[in-house]
């Protein structure tokens, strides 16, 4: 393969001890320079101009809210005879009786308290601060930063842009996120459900198409949408099954979407609550209206998954999707007889990957998506079901070694 560097992509690497440029570039194929069809950048790309040739739109903003876990102490074990895990931070909720040489202050946030404190129970304030001013002078355009509802777990804002220019500043926020808390003796992770018995990592990810420099989504209908962002949503509920393939791509990512959590299981929109899957946004002004998708997590690859998202609420406007009525109860606090008559997202990456087999149609439109990339990433991600799958849990020992 050969590399063609985007060099409005140049950035000094605040890294490292010798000045490093960095660069993003697209996938070709070496001999001809045509594109290469597994390449997830090229996919954003042909996705962009996807849009622009269906004479919807010409722009497609995406603002993805990624979170991430902080930890003091990662240990885990994938040996024949040895299998498990072990996290610790010093801010954790777990802590409040651990013994340290310094005293323990007692200041942190509970089991689902983290949303949020301010210091001493908030820890992190000055470590996500200087990731964020990090982030700043590297010239990438963010807004703010908070502790988030899980101990340990964090949130920095970014302000939306394009779409393959979103999935490069997404790139550069976790590669960021990893090296600032390794200088400060900590270890960052987005994977989305690193510990049990508390909130999980999503990405929610917000969405709006413009046209002409005007916003598409703003209009007189439900929460002031379009008919064309109703649409959009009911492209992304339609194909929410297959969409979770892409959006959430591991194993791991399952153990986040259960009830419980304030994960979005159900395949519901609403303005009014976040339980659903599809949530909007309050917005002062019709330039900021849009749709937030809140299913996604980091795991996904974020050219692919803003792609699939764009791709899905195409289709919807396309096939003018009803996405039926919205729902404004809160979805957890309904009785079990009306929860039967909603769908949900899957439940397990084998269910999306047998979701996306039976559904992929809408993203090989324009040739955004091809059934040789679509095969090859489902080829892959079918090998992580496999090890998954077979590999005992200890869990399983606590329920079953003396049956």
């Amino acid at each position: 393969m050969k590399l063609i560097p985007d060099c409005e992509s140049a950035y000094v690497d605040p890294f490292y001890a010798e000045k490093t440029l960095c660069l993003h570039c697209n996938v070709v194929e070496p001999d001809t320079l045509e594109p290469y069809g597994r390449d997830p950048r090229g996919t954003a790309l042909k996705a962009e101009e996807y849009l622009k040739s269906t004479g919807i739109g010409d722009t497609a903003f995406f603002g993805p809210e990624a979170e991430f876990f902080l930890f003091d102490d990662v240990r885990f074990s994938n040996s024949m005879n040895k299998v498990g895990f072990e996290v610790d931070a010093t801010d954790a909720a777990w802590n409040t009786n651990s013994d340290y040489e310094m005293g323990n202050m007692g200041h942190r946030p509970g089991v689902k308290g983290g949303y949020f404190p301010v210091n001493p129970t908030d820890a992190a304030q000055d470590i996500r601060s200087e990731m964020l001013s990090t982030m700043r002078r590297m010239g990438m355009k963010v807004d703010k930063h908070h502790h988030e509802v899980a101990s340990c777990q964090h949130e920095l804002g970014l302000i939306f842009d394009s779409l393959t220019k979103q999935a490069d500043e997404l790139q550069k926020y976790k590669y960021i996120i990893h090296n600032v808390a390794n200088a400060y003796g900590k270890s960052a992770t987005f994977m989305p459900k690193p510990v049990a018995g508390d909130n999980g990592t999503g990405m929610h990810v917000n969405m709006s198409i413009w046209k002409d420099g005007k916003p598409l989504f703003a209009g007189d209908k439900y929460a002031d949408l379009s008919d064309d962002a109703l649409f959009f949503i009911g492209g992304i509920l339609k194909h929410a099954p297959a969409l979770n393939a892409i959006t959430n791509p591991s194993t791991n990512s399952y153990k986040r979407l259960i009830p419980g959590f304030e994960a979005p299981v159900l395949r519901a929109y609403s303005a009014r609550n976040r339980s659903g899957c599809v949530r909007i946004p309050w917005a002062e002004s019709p330039k900021a209206k849009r749709v937030e998708a809140r299913f996604p997590d980091p795991s996904a690859n974020p050219y692919l998954a803003f792609s699939a998202l764009l791709m899905a609420g195409l289709d919807g406007i396309k096939n003018k999707t009803d996405p039926g009525e919205a729902s404004d109860k809160d979805l957890y606090d309904l009785p079990p007889e009306q929860l039967e008559g909603i769908p949900t997202v899957c439940g397990s990456l084998r269910e999306a990957l047998v979701a996306l087999e039976h559904d992929h149609n809408f993203l090989l439109a324009g040739d955004v998506f091809t059934r040789d990339q679509l095969k090859g990433y489902m080829d892959l991600k079918w090998e992580e079901v496999h090890n998954y799958e077979h590999t005992p849990h200890p869990i399983e020992y606590s329920m079953y070694y003396s049956c």
